[in-house]
């Protein structure tokens, strides 16, 4: 992955009207680390990491790079927003584009967080970059995650086969102004 091109970063917090977009910070340490080793985030994501081994390798402050935000909810984690620039791509047809990845703890699904979170986002990088597709990448399987792609604005580019599931590949063409 590399970064998102002339981005400057870290950009000032993103509000909405309940969650608050930014960088991480050492205080979300043990948010990741429950992130990452949750079996029910990775269902569709090929299992958790053991929650040992996070202990141990996770750098005191998480790592901060473009791209990746903190869905923060009442002064705490509980996801995480990427948008990763993919140079090469499991998929030509999203080789270079940016793309949307998240992640949100098992107790903030369910309240439209993720809508609320990856509209944001997409917005910033909107505004940030104008004119860019950004793709999306979910297993047909994760009705929650095929149901936001939809409602989020991407369209259906192919499906295909990977990790021994299918795979749903999207793209959101950038909004042009009508006129």
């Amino acid at each position: 992955m590399t970064e998102l091109g002339p981005v400057a970063w870290p950009p000032a917090p993103i509000r909405t009207e309940r969650l608050v977009l930014r960088e991480p910070e050492a205080r979300d340490r043990a948010a990741f680390i429950e992130l990452l080793a949750s079996p029910e985030v990775h269902t569709y994501l090929g299992g958790p990491r053991p929650r040992d081994e996070l202990e141990r390798e996770m750098p005191g402050a998480p790592e901060r790079w473009p791209g990746s935000f903190v869905v923060d909810l009442d002064g705490a984690m509980i996801g995480q927003i990427l948008l990763r620039r993919a140079p090469e791509h499991r998929r030509p047809a999203a080789a270079g584009l940016a793309d949307l990845g998240y992640l949100f703890l098992p107790r903030a699904w369910g309240h439209g967080y993720a809508a609320e979170a990856c509209a944001a986002a997409l917005d910033w990088f909107e505004g940030v970059l104008p004119g860019e597709p950004v793709v999306l990448t979910t297993q047909t399987a994760n009705v929650r995650s095929m149901r936001l792609a939809a409602n989020l604005g991407f369209t259906e580019v192919e499906r295909f086969r990977a990790w021994d599931a299918e795979q749903w590949l999207g793209i959101r063409s950038p909004v042009t102004p009508s006129g």
